[in-house]
């Protein structure tokens, strides 16, 4: 009993520690959303040149994309003509950071962290995308022209009769949803995750754990690395843990190398790029994020000042850096209250959603449609992708996807079951079958 309510007192200080810049980082996501739409992004990624790598990682690192979410919107620049380089170089810079994880790094693990994490994200993104643009020769992307315009590239053109009230209005409305609704529900499951797991080390591994056990600074990198690599963890969830790690007897630098393949790499990110953009590139990735968490590792712990890494937030209150504020009590826990409230609408909006698409589902069978099942989706990125590409097919009138049940709903003439399969694949999904409807 004493464990647990050890557990839900470290759960709920984490909890309050992060809220506060969570929800900060949230908006400033849905900012992002609204200044820099799609086609702003797809428009300097497409030579294959070091400009092109080093937008592609300038352009990826505020942008706060879960780790499976930004599998899709990378493939979705290559297919729509960004070269393998700037691809790759947009796939690991983009994870690793993210002005939300950004701002969490810097309420927990302090502000050297927090300016640290964006610089290594440009560096080991340009790195993995030059050599990516040298190793890997095979430029065989195919850009899908058969529509120029969709459902999801329809935010400045559809309603060009509206007046500025209701485009502002719009905008607005695009900004919260995709903050608090959309990209929170990607996130809330693996930050959820993240909380717990940083809880339940720090009631049950001892303190100096690493330090007393591994006792070598590197040997703990290479830990941490190994165990990093297929681990799916987002940038933000990170955070906490690498704080509790910290706690615990890992080095600062070994912490950074967590931050770093944790989210950088998993299994399914692995096996996408070996499967679309083979496995020369996909060598080159991971070369280039080693390469940089040794690295960078390696700087932090033998060549930078220790007390810039001690730990601001969990337990340490009142040794906290210097000019680093601290979030009053009411605050904080103000904060956690919204962030939960707005989670829990998360899920309440996906259980609406599947209801609706039940309904629909029942009043559209006299109509001519076909159902797939896509394997390989899991949040809202995954979804527009499949959505977009797969709807600008031209046998295609429409392609809705219900992401609970991993399915995709189509509506066009004479659909073509195998161009299907061969799109889904090209995106990094798996065809599952076809349901008749």
């Amino acid at each position: 009993m004493e464990y647990f309510n050890q557990f839900l007192r470290d759960f709920v200080q984490i909890l309050n520690e992060m809220s506060p810049y969570l929800i900060l980082g949230f908006f400033f996501a849905g900012l992002l959303k609204v200044a820099f739409p799609q086609k702003f992004i797809d428009k300097y990624l497409g030579k294959k040149n070091s400009r092109s790598v080093l937008n592609a990682s300038l352009i990826g690192i505020p942008l706060p994309l879960c780790s499976c979410g930004v599998i899709p919107t990378g493939i979705s620049f290559f297919k729509s003509g960004a070269s393998k380089g700037s691809s790759v170089s947009f796939l690991i810079s983009t994870p690793q950071t993210g002005v939300d994880s950004i701002l969490v790094t810097y309420s927990l693990l302090g502000l050297p962290f927090a300016i640290l994490r964006p610089i290594i994200a440009l560096f080991t993104g340009f790195l993995g995308g030059i050599l990516t643009n040298k190793v890997d020769d095979d430029e065989s992307n195919t850009v899908n022209t058969n529509k120029t315009t969709n459902l999801n590239d329809c935010d400045n053109n559809c309603n060009s009769d509206s007046n500025t009230i209701a485009i502002k209005r719009s905008k607005l409305y695009i900004l919260f949803k995709y903050a608090f609704v959309d990209f929170l529900q990607d996130i809330s499951k693996w930050l959820i995750i993240g909380l717990l797991l940083a809880a339940f080390i720090s009631v049950l591994i001892p303190n100096d754990f690493f330090s007393d056990f591994i006792g070598n600074d590197f040997l703990g990198m290479i830990v941490i690395l190994i165990a990093s690599i297929p681990l799916y963890i987002c940038a933000t969830s990170s955070v906490p843990v690498a704080a509790v790690l910290m706690m615990k007897g890992i080095s600062p630098g070994a912490a950074l190398v967590f931050l770093m393949a944790g989210p950088a790499t998993n299994a399914a990110t692995i096996t996408v790029l070996n499967k679309v953009l083979g496995k020369k590139t996909m060598w080159a990735y991971l070369i280039s994020i080693i390469t940089g968490a040794l690295l960078f590792g390696l700087l932090i712990d033998n060549f930078l000042p220790r007390e810039w890494f001690t730990l601001s937030g969990i337990h340490h209150h009142t040794a906290a850096h210097e000019g680093h504020w601290i979030i009053p009590k009411y605050l904080q826990w103000a904060s956690s209250i919204c962030l939960s409230i707005l989670i829990l609408n998360g899920y309440l909006q996906k259980y609406l959603s599947r209801k609706r698409n039940f309904k629909n589902n029942d009043s559209e069978k006299t109509l001519e449609t076909l159902t797939v099942t896509v394997n390989g989706m899991s949040c809202n990125h995954c979804k527009n992708s499949v959505e977009k590409h797969i709807g600008a097919l031209k046998q295609i009138s429409n392609a809705e996807v219900n992401l609970e049940q991993k399915r995709l709903f189509l509506k066009g003439e004479s659909i073509d079951i195998s161009i299907i399969k061969k799109e889904l694949k090209s995106l990094g999904f798996e065809y599952g079958g076809t349901l008749k409807n």
